[in-house]
């Protein structure tokens, strides 16, 4: 085995919580990043919409945090809402010093005057949503990315996909990564770990995010021994592309915030059914009724349609998606674009503190792989961006003031393959893989029942017995370490939703389908718990 890589602070993640960390720490620190595929694959890169930050005189800190507390069911920590809002501002300033070049207002005179354009989304008051017309996550990684290769101090090591965390004298010390071009396990050890990781949407058939969302962090922090909380709430996004072609192709919220209008398939609209906000309601609720007409009507899809505004303004304002469509024969400035929910976020995970510390000393988690609070029961659009910049700073700041104080990791052992072979049967992780995706869709999606959750648990159960015996047996791949993180995801999310006995948010169950008076988080521990006593 190789050598093993020996750094102060260990991110696992490239998106824009891993990367807005690793640019906050102090420059005399050594970094590892560890990216999973290339550079700007993940689903910072993909995000189209924009963040949400109080920016115009119009809009308040409180009026943001009351909307966010709406969207979140009743189940938001107020503490962690107002955290992240109260940052909102500053962060914006951040990204913009680092060179992110945001959309101005149309009628702007001098870039000096910094008045941003900001767009409306479902569940906001005011418009607060600053964008770089619908390529916020690229432009944000793009920059970030070139900032973190400038770097001395950081170190990018892309290709490769943490297996799992080490940990000694009750401290994360380092996690074994395997090499992905190398086909080997390497340790690296520092004295801080850093989960940016992402979710785990990829345990459903349909899914917004890119292929990497396996919820690896999540799965590798449970093992580890730290709480996760409030899983079952996994965000449908109303408007995915729907076309054979399309794969996970978002349609960002901002459409529906410009006037889009959702239609059926004999173009009369349907939300104000259901709704008096109508395609501004909060997500869950648009995509409850999505699939409720759907099912109803026993259609594949329904239609999105904003070709009432002028060419122009579409060009100008959703390009990607303009250019997108057309790629696939359809013209948005003409017609309605077919859209269908899929799965979007990931709105539990690993339980953090305002400054992103796990359970775990030394282990931090932050972005979608962490539970903070802010989302509640229903994540609002575009705060994931925001919560992913202010928990960065805040980790980066407790990290650098514990790591005086912090020796240096213990000896570890080498990963140890003496026992296990090449695996002549990798089709029995597609296999795997897609029964995972399909019984999740179908027993744990946007509708439940205890029945469709009990059928689900038994599968989990049954395909965790069968990944185990592979894993003990032949040698680690990309694909069976992520269906063994995706398995494990997947069944922690089946408990969650199991033991969560109303409808609130992002979990809707027929067998109780009325909100109970008081909202408490969903908690499990693991038998290994980090917590003491």
């Amino acid at each position: 085995m190789a050598t093993p890589h020996q750094h102060d602070v260990l991110i696992i993640g490239t998106g824009a919580a891993g990367l807005s960390l690793a640019l906050h720490l102090p420059p005399q620190l050594r970094i590892a990043l560890i990216c999973k595929g290339q550079l700007n694959e993940g689903s910072t890169y993909w995000a189209q919409g924009g963040m949400a930050a109080v920016l115009h005189t119009r809009d308040t800190v409180s009026s943001h945090v009351e909307d966010t507390l709406a969207a979140g069911a009743g189940l938001c920590h107020r503490e962690a809402v107002e955290f992240t809002v109260n940052n909102s501002r500053h962060c914006v300033e951040w990204l913009v010093s680092q060179g992110v070049d945001f959309d101005l207002r149309e009628d702007q005179h001098s870039i000096a005057e910094r008045e941003f354009h900001l767009t409306m989304e479902g569940g906001h008051s005011h418009r607060r949503i600053i964008h770089a017309a619908d390529r916020t996550g690229r432009a944000i990684s793009e920059v970030l990315t070139e900032k973190a290769m400038q770097a001395e101090n950081i170190e990018l090591f892309p290709q490769r996909v943490a297996v799992d965390l080490v940990v000694a004298n009750g401290r994360c010390q380092g996690a074994y990564i395997l090499d992905r071009e190398h086909d080997r396990v390497e340790l690296f050890q520092a004295r801080s770990v850093v989960l940016a990781t992402g979710g785990a949407s990829k345990a459903y058939l349909y899914t917004s995010n890119p292929d990497g969302a396996s919820g690896d962090g999540i799965a590798m922090a449970w093992r580890a021994g730290c709480r996760v909380a409030n899983l079952e709430f996994n965000q449908f996004h109303p408007t995915c592309l729907y076309h054979p072609k399309a794969k996970s192709f978002l349609i960002t919220e901002a459409i529906r915030g410009e006037g889009g209008r959702l239609l059926l398939p004999d173009g009369n609209r349907f939300m104000q059914r259901f709704d008096e906000r109508g395609e501004l309601a909060p997500r869950d609720i648009v995509a409850r009724a999505i699939d409720h007409e759907m099912k109803r009507l026993g259609a594949d899809c329904v239609f999105l349609d904003i070709s009432h505004k002028p060419r122009d303004f579409l060009r100008s304002h959703f390009p990607t998606i303009m250019e997108r469509c057309a790629e696939l024969g359809i013209d948005i400035g003409s017609e309605p674009i077919p859209v269908v929910p899929a799965a979007h976020y990931t709105c539990g995970g690993v339980v953090v503190d305002t400054r992103g510390r796990t359970d775990l000393p030394g282990l931090y988690a932050i972005g979608e792989t962490s539970c903070t609070g802010l989302h509640g029961a229903n994540r609002m659009a575009s705060n994931s961006l925001l919560e992913c910049i202010v928990y960065a700073e805040a980790a980066a700041g407790d990290i650098a003031a514990a790591l005086p104080g912090t020796g240096a990791p213990d000896p570890a052992p080498p990963w140890d393959e003496s026992q296990v072979t090449d695996s002549d049967e990798d089709v029995v992780i597609s296999h795997n893989w897609d029964e995972l995706r399909r019984f999740m869709w179908d027993y744990v999606g946007i509708v439940r029942t205890n029945k469709r959750l009990q059928r689900a648990l038994h599968r989990v159960e049954l395909l965790q017995a069968e990944i185990a015996e592979y894993y003990g047996n032949y040698k680690v791949s990309n694909d069976l370490l992520e269906l063994r993180n995706l398995a494990m995801v997947a069944e922690l999310m089946i408990r969650c939703a199991i033991s969560r006995k109303e409808s609130r948010g992002l979990h809707y169950t027929l067998d109780y389908p009325d909100q109970l008076p008081t909202a408490e988080d969903t908690v499990l521990r693991p038998a290994n718990s980090a917590l003491q006593g």
